[in-house]
């Protein structure tokens, strides 16, 4: 894997994220060489899950009104069923995660995450995965879901649910390297 120190990577979330689903791809980041960058809604701390029970507080390194999509070279959305329903009804985080889309940049989404993505606009026509409760949502919206542990499609990696994320972070680094890669080709 070639050095990505000179990325800066959004890491958006909120209270309720699955806590494995946040800190496996910012720790896979860091050890790249990678910039995560935590952002959520408000300032402070965002409470963790470890499924049902609740996990660790994550500092919150920049809140969302601050934080603009051009600072940033990729996007990670981690899932838990309480962070992506709050975010997709804040219309600062769905505007935030569109901008990553019509720009073009890598978008990371796992488990309940792309909840967020329908939101956004970034589903119709494309193939991906997700916790199967999102099943119906994203095929309503337009998407082509299959049940695989990790789904690559353009510029938006998918996964189903923390067993995934050895492949997630895999696929997420990869995409990462590519996209690089052709940028500074």
């Amino acid at each position: 894997m070639s050095n990505l120190k000179h990325l800066k990577i959004a890491v958006l979330a909120t209270d309720g994220f699955e806590q494995s689903e946040l800190t496996e791809p910012v720790r896979a980041l860091h050890e790249a060489g990678a910039r995560p960058v935590v952002i959520a809604p408000h300032e402070g701390q965002i409470q963790g899950m470890k499924h049902d029970k609740p996990g660790d507080k994550v500092k919150v390194e920049q809140v969302l009104d601050h934080a603009n999509a051009k600072d940033f070279d990729a996007l990670v959305l981690p899932g838990g069923v309480a962070n992506p329903d709050s975010l997709r009804i804040n219309k600062e985080a769905v505007a935030f995660i569109r901008q990553f889309v019509q720009a073009g940049k890598p978008v990371a989404a796992i488990c309940h995450g792309p909840w967020t993505l329908i939101e956004a606009g970034a589903v119709k026509g494309r193939k991906l995965t997700s916790w199967p409760s999102l099943r119906t949502d994203l095929k309503n919206a337009g998407a082509e879901w299959v049940d695989q542990e990790v789904v690559v499609d353009g510029m938006l990696v998918t996964s189903r649910n923390p067993d995934d994320l050895p492949a997630f972070n895999k696929a997420l680094l990869k995409l990462l390297e590519t996209h690089q890669g052709a940028r500074a080709a």
